[in-house]
């Protein structure tokens, strides 16, 4: 696996837009003062041509000119590190204009986004073997900086390899067109669980993303995860997961499809982060089970709800690093209805680049 060099003091940080392009509010403001405030701490920006574009369908621009953007910056021999402006819709259009041979072989960078650049954070480290972070695109860094901005910002720098979950969580937010700068929302309490209580750790290669995009790359050319797994075997593949427009029924789909593709083989564990569909149960099926019927078979933990995907705060995840992973367990379940299920009390993720 290889790891890019850490941002430096003064360093330069160049913004692309390979999904959606920050032209419309609460993006533009948002993506705006971002880069206020990284110039006024010293760094060099640059931004690319797709950054405020919005003439794509569901991304910036065209899959071609979005393709060649990212290719340009990410093959340029220039010291800096790489964030997203934005997810979106349909950055999977862009792969077949990607060059992961040449990406391979090219001095690694640090790319840093999340949701639907899981389309390119995904192949980075399981084809090209170079990790990336799962973690807030541009305009998040343009509201007042919470510990999980801080956090992202911190492993960019090399300053920690370290992070622990939230104190709470939003649920609602009130950032919109008109009060584009809210910072988070946090209303809601912890609620992290596991389903076994046996274990309080677990270490291993950590991949994943948002679940809408890797069910749609499982079984298309872009899908390298059985010969990463069986490369990686002997550090076994912890998966992160999240989801965004996936109902119970989709996420359980997902991850059938991904079991019977053979990317489980390898498994030390599961992470699940909230889904942006929270507590919408169906027919009832709910998140926990929705995750677990497929899962369990696998005997190893499955920790849910925990602080990443699209309800945040998120605590940055790097792709293609060894994780560490302790948890501090609870005999209480988490209903009476639910004696499967047991409370996480606290979560700390510690990360080895090799």
């Amino acid at each position: 696996m290889k790891f890019a060099d850490f941002l430096k003091e003064k360093g330069k940080i160049s913004f692309v837009a390979p999904s959606f392009g920050c032209n419309i509010e609460p993006y533009k403001t948002g993506f705006n003062e971002a880069l206020k405030k990284f110039k006024e701490m010293g760094y060099v920006l640059e931004t690319g041509p797709n950054a405020y574009a919005g003439e794509g369908v569901g991304i910036s621009n065209t899959p071609e000119k979005c393709a060649e953007e990212l290719m340009n910056y990410y093959l340029r021999n220039e010291d800096e590190v790489i964030i997203s402006c934005g997810g979106g819709e349909l950055m999977c259009e862009i792969l077949e204009f990607l060059d992961f041979e040449k990406i391979k072989e090219s001095k690694p960078k640090w790319y840093l986004g999340y949701s639907d650049n899981t389309n390119f954070i995904f192949p980075l480290t399981t084809i090209a073997d170079i990790a990336g972070i799962y973690g807030p695109c541009a305009p998040s860094f343009g509201i007042e900086w919470h510990q999980s901005q801080k956090d992202s910002f911190d492993i960019l720098t090399g300053k920690k390899l370290r992070v622990s979950n939230y104190d709470a969580w939003e649920i609602e937010s009130l950032k919109d067109e008109n009060n584009p700068l809210e910072p988070y929302n946090l209303t809601e309490a912890p609620c992290m669980c596991v389903n076994d209580t046996s274990v309080s750790n677990i270490r291993g290669r950590l991949v994943g993303g948002c679940l809408d995009c890797l069910e749609k790359l499982c079984g298309t050319k872009f899908d390298n995860m059985n010969e990463f797994s069986s490369k990686y075997k002997d550090d076994g593949i912890i998966f992160f997961l999240e989801s965004c427009d996936l109902s119970v029924f989709d996420m359980r789909r997902a991850i059938w499809h991904l079991k019977h593709a053979g990317w489980f083989k390898y498994v030390k564990g599961f992470l699940i982060g909230r889904p942006m569909h929270f507590n919408e149960p169906m027919f009832g099926l709910d998140r926990h089970e929705a995750v677990l019927a497929n899962l369990k078979e696998f005997n190893v933990p499955v920790l849910m709800d925990l602080d990443f995907g699209h309800l945040p705060p998120a605590m940055p995840l790097i792709s293609g690093a060894i994780a560490d992973i302790k948890w501090d367990n609870s005999e209480n379940s988490i209903s009476d209805d639910e004696k499967h299920l047991f409370k996480v009390d606290s979560l700390s993720i510690d990360y080895y680049l090799k």
